[in-house]
């Protein structure tokens, strides 16, 4: 086995005595960036009137255009999020839809996006369109035709995923976003994951709008996010909390960022450790950000082919659709059902408690099926993986 020079366990503070192998849900934020935001709290609550009024507007505005040149968009064309599910229901709640109207998602999107879909659709009597897309066999060619022939007259939006959240595949953006936008439908990106697991260029992209998590793959501190908006789009849309930036003086500022901004009182050291953060993680590996990225995706597809191969399972997509995630279907036990997502799998309870592993693990509906996740950061290594691969022959072998 070659020596693996980019796994830094010691660069975080989880616990020793657990596998950590779900980076992709919650993140997990390096010790020396909580240090600084320990440090930025500490200057916050040194002075507070100070901090809000003096100090945090120039802050915001150096934290933004770290971020922007990190995701290759203008940094005014960025507004700061709590999450990626807040930037999807921001954009929703904008869109001015009326009966009739029509929105298309992929029955691979995040539930909680999902469900942000259907509640706006529902009030404006408009109607969600479900595009099935095949797991396992996935095919990106596949996938473009499924979702350009679900297009219509009556379609306003398509959300749709970088990359999807329970089957961990890349999408074909480069493709989908300007042909879907010929047709005269915007769309709107759920990146949750992609930042720093994929290299962005958001402006090149085109998407209409995209959000995506910092405090996932780029383990920034929790409750870090983005919104980006094509400048066309901004004048149109505010946040969910309406507060003082909407009559605040604009300055150096645009209406846009103001309204942003200031929400009310909230911490927002997180956002304040980008700059950071971002050049803190680049230089852990001599290739950078390409570098962890390059090293993650790597591991995560040795995982699943090692997975894969000792548990007997079909490799459910081609290697270019994944990051660094991947997910495998599990075998179900007789009688059993896995359509339920907010149902706990008793297996993820016996990895948990049984042999300390932190694992991905739930049913999906649609399509349906008992779906294995696994997370490759730099604490993980492979023997993470050929430890939960034995745990999950034992535990399948007894009929969990």
């Amino acid at each position: 086995m070659t020596e693996d020079a980019l796994y830094r366990p010691e660069l975080w503070s989880l616990d020793p005595d657990v596998l950590h192998l779900n980076h992709g849900s919650f993140g997990a934020c390096p010790s020396q960036i909580l240090e600084q935001q320990t440090q930025l709290r500490r200057q916050m609550e040194s002075n507070t009137l100070r901090f809000f009024e003096q100090e945090l507007p120039e802050l915001l505005e150096t934290a933004r255009k770290a971020l922007g040149l990190f995701l290759g968009a203008p940094a005014q064309d960025l507004v700061f999020v709590d999450n990626a599910t807040t930037g999807i229901s921001t954009v929703l709640s904008n869109l001015g839809l009326t009966a009739g109207d029509r929105i298309l998602v992929t029955d691979h999107g995040y539930n909680a996006c999902s469900n942000a879909a259907r509640y706006f659709t529902k009030r404006a009597s408009a109607e969600i369109d479900l595009i099935n897309l095949p797991f396992p066999g996935s095919d990106a060619n596949e996938f473009i035709e499924r979702i350009l022939g679900a297009c219509t007259s009556r379609t306003r939006l398509l959300l749709i995923d970088h990359i999807t959240s329970p089957t961990a595949l890349i999408m074909p953006l480069e493709e989908i976003v300007p042909a879907v936008q010929q047709r005269g439908i915007q769309v709107l990106v759920d990146g949750a994951h992609a930042p720093g697991i994929l290299p962005l260029r958001l402006a090149e992209l085109g998407a209409d709008y995209y959000t995506g998590n910092c405090h996932k793959w780029m383990c920034a501190p929790k409750g870090t996010a983005f919104l980006y908006v094509k400048p066309e789009n901004q004048s149109n849309l505010h946040p969910l909390t309406i507060s003082h930036g909407m009559n605040k003086p604009v300055g150096d500022s645009t209406r846009f960022r103001l309204e942003f901004d200031w929400i009310g009182t909230r911490d927002l050291t997180g956002f304040l450790t980008l700059p950071a953060l971002i050049e803190y993680m680049g230089g852990i590996s001599n290739e950078g950000w390409a570098g962890i990225m390059a090293r993650n995706r790597a591991l995560a597809v040795e995982a699943r082919d090692l997975i894969c191969q000792e548990l007997g399972l079909e490799s459910p997509c081609p290697v270019d659709m994944i990051g660094s995630l991947a997910t495998v279907c599990l075998p179900v036990p007789k009688k059993a059902t896995f359509t339920d997502y907010h149902a706990v799998d008793p297996l993820k309870e016996i990895l948990r408690h049984n042999h300390g592993i932190e694992v991905s693990l739930s049913a999906w509906p649609s399509p349906a099926g008992r779906y294995l996740r696994v997370s490759a950061q730099l604490y993980n290594s492979l023997f993470h993986y050929q430890q939960l691969t034995k745990a999950l022959q034992v535990e399948l072998g007894r009929g969990h």
